[in-house]
């Protein structure tokens, strides 16, 4: 999901996010509508405990939370004016703007919006039990035990509101990266009366009156499968920066990626998605060969996971309980796993989507993207590879930076299956080994993926080896046996590259610690368990994995030292295989747009993220020239090395 949440893999959605990414956010200006594709109904509009990129799309423009970021990506106050943290690094104190109200759908003034309104918005998370828990439920002060009902009563849990202007949040421990947390829909507000009245309709997933806005756009209407619709907040605090004055976004399944071209075209999207292995790609080449850029790399990673304890088997080709006892201990087997993690060849995968000559600008070969932090000037990446000297032979030699296929080696894939063949042989195994891997059918552009991935995985292995078996489902199918099943026994799939991960806050952890053995919910759609104690997970080592997160996390004042920790525990992902790192998950897209280049809020992380959020993002009327974006980008990059230092050096004035 997106935003520390699934999304699944359909098309034209996941690729959408990239598309806007890249060109920083969007946003209006008098008599102009935004217009695109979406991809998933959201399953509800409760932006508290929706944990799924579908929700976001839907809510994130029309609430707003204490903090977001402006186009160079630091952190600038939204609903809170100021803020201060103490000298211990504990106490972090919000102070509330005055004005800011809160709006029905039909842009009615409802209430102030409060510092109480915060502490029912946490207060509403750990009782519903929301997604995101996991986020904050070790770092606030007594949340751990509120929710493990050691302690009953919610006013001992570290959020105060002071007064209707002060909200106070107190954590266990330091965290120099909590204010980027306060992006995510999880620490919103909800006002209190509101959600007592709506009761278990507050969220009502196609029902824009079921929750209050006090952001920058009102939802207007939720169709199933058609569109979303929303309208510019003509009350909001900040509407001068606010360019468009409505958002229309229509249903796209994937399976006609060339109508995004043609509806840019007519006029009804403002920035589209071009595919160079489309079969009119020489006529869109043609009618805008001055304007085709590709889009910067985004902090999300695409990847395939790997089920280790599957239980269902309504979808699969296995004809024989061998197959699937095969399967199953080949699965639990690195050399295995490293095999074909070896044998995937991006950029012929990418190639699908991006073309020839842009499929490796996609490829990502870590989870957690190579530059995302760096200690000193050591970027993460070159912390990893580092590591990565200790793990054998076969990690000789890999590059783990974005752009370029530093995974895919043939000779590699041979000789890591070959030492896994003489060891599943001994316990039985027969070959070749069947995967099952689930696509959604209507999305053309994944199913070419998914043959691509079994192509280059056979030829490099040998179909007398490991054979893909393809299973297209419908798109409702393809949801319920993976992203929505229930728990891990219906998660339906050997391998699956239908899942992206993004950031929810700056730090390491946000891409490494969802998969703890404690973290279910993610555990559940990435590796097919639920419980901690499972018998696989305990088989393929995550217990080692939990220590070397535990060891990274328990450093929070030397940032080099607990990056360089995190690292080992990157490294230990990337050996293990359990996780394959694909490509990113948005950005590294070749686009044409009307939309001006790096006029949005620019960020990798959080609910309001790039991609999502159309505040501050200007319209233009001309379509975007290549020349226009790269000479944008580059004055863009120099201002922002500027705006950055500057605001690292002001943080300091937060210090209380």
């Amino acid at each position: 999901m997106k935003k520390s949440k699934w999304l699944a893999l359909a098309g034209a959605a996941v690729l959408s996010v990239g598309i806007l990414a890249a060109c920083s956010s969007k946003s209006s200006t008098s008599g102009t509508t935004y217009g695109y594709v979406y991809s998933s109904d959201p399953e509800t509009l409760d932006y508290i405990t929706s944990n799924t990129g579908p929700t976001t799309t839907a809510v994130t423009n029309g609430v707003d939370g204490l903090m977001e970021t402006d186009k160079y990506g630091n952190l600038v106050p939204s609903v809170a004016e100021d803020w201060s943290v103490s000298q211990d690094g504990l106490t972090y104190t919000y102070k509330i703007r005055k004005g800011v109200k809160w709006y029905t759908s039909d842009g009615e003034e409802y209430a102030d919006v409060t510092a109480k309104d915060f502490v029912t918005g946490l207060k509403h998370a750990a009782d519903s039990k929301a997604g995101a828990l996991y986020l904050v439920q070790d770092s606030i002060a007594g949340l751990s035990d509120y929710l493990s009902g050691a302690n009953k009563d919610f006013s001992k849990v570290g959020v105060k509101a002071i007064d209707d202007h002060t909200l106070q949040y107190t954590l266990k421990r330091p965290e120099p990266y909590w204010n980027s947390k306060t992006t995510y829909g999880l620490l919103f507000p909800v006002n209190a009366d509101f959600l007592k009245t709506k009761g278990k309709d507050f969220g009502k997933s196609t029902d824009p009156t079921s929750i209050l806005y006090n952001g920058p756009f009102l939802l207007k209407s939720l169709t199933a499968k058609s569109s979303i619709e929303l309208t510019k907040n003509e009350n909001y605090w900040d509407k001068k920066n606010v360019h468009f004055d409505a958002i229309k976004l229509t249903y796209d399944d994937g399976s006609d990626p060339e109508s995004l071209e043609r509806s840019f075209t007519d006029g009804a999207y403002s920035i589209a998605r071009v595919y160079p292995m489309s079969s009119n790609y020489a006529s869109v080449e043609k009618k805008y060969k001055d304007n085709i850029f590709y889009t910067a790399a985004g902090a999300s990673t695409s990847a395939m996971s790997v089920n280790i304890d599957r239980q269902s088997y309504k979808y699969t080709a296995k004809k024989t309980d061998a197959e699937k006892t095969s399967t199953k201990k080949a699965l639990l087997n690195k050399d295995f796993r490293q095999s074909i993690n070896f044998a995937i060849d991006r950029t012929v995968y990418q190639s699908q989507v991006n073309g020839k000559d842009g499929a490796a600008k996609a490829i990502r070969n870590l989870f957690v993207p190579s530059d995302f932090v760096s200690a000193g000037d050591k970027t993460f990446g070159d912390l990893v590879t580092e590591k990565m000297s200790s793990y054998g032979d076969e990690w000789s030699g890999v590059n783990f930076a974005d752009g370029q296929d530093g995974l895919y080696n043939a000779e590699k894939a041979k000789t890591e299956f070959s030492k896994a063949k003489e060891a599943l042989q001994g316990e039985g195994v027969q070959f070749p080994i069947h995967l099952d891997l689930p696509v959604d059918q209507s999305s053309k552009l994944n199913v070419s993926q998914a043959q691509s991935l079994k192509q280059t995985i056979e030829k490099s292995l040998g179909s007398d080896n490991v054979v893909i078996d393809i299973n297209q489902l419908s798109s409702d199918d393809m949801q319920n046996a993976t992203l929505n099943a229930p728990n891990a026994a219906a998660e339906d799939w050997d391998i699956s590259n239908g899942v992206v991960w993004s950031p929810d806050y700056q730090d390491p952890s946000t891409y490494l610690n969802i998969f703890k053995t404690t973290s279910n919910e993610n555990t559940k759609t990435f590796m097919g368990y639920d419980n901690p104690n499972n018998a696989a997970a305990a088989q393929v080592g995550l217990k080692d994995y939990d220590a070397l997160l535990d060891s990274a996390d328990s450093e929070t004042t030397d940032l080099n030292v607990r990056y360089d920790r995190y690292a080992q525990a990157q490294a230990w992902l990337e050996d293990s295989s359990l996780v394959i790192p694909l490509t990113v998950g948005n950005g590294a897209a070749p686009v044409v747009s009307r939309l001006t280049p790096f006029t949005g809020s620019y960020t990798q992380v959080g609910d309001k993220s790039s991609g999502d959020y159309f505040k501050y993002v200007k319209p233009q009327e001309k379509v975007v020239t290549k020349k226009e974006y790269e000479q944008s980008r580059e004055k863009w990059l120099k201002e922002k090395k500027a705006s950055n230092e500057k605001a690292q050096k002001d943080l300091e004035k937060h210090v209380k």
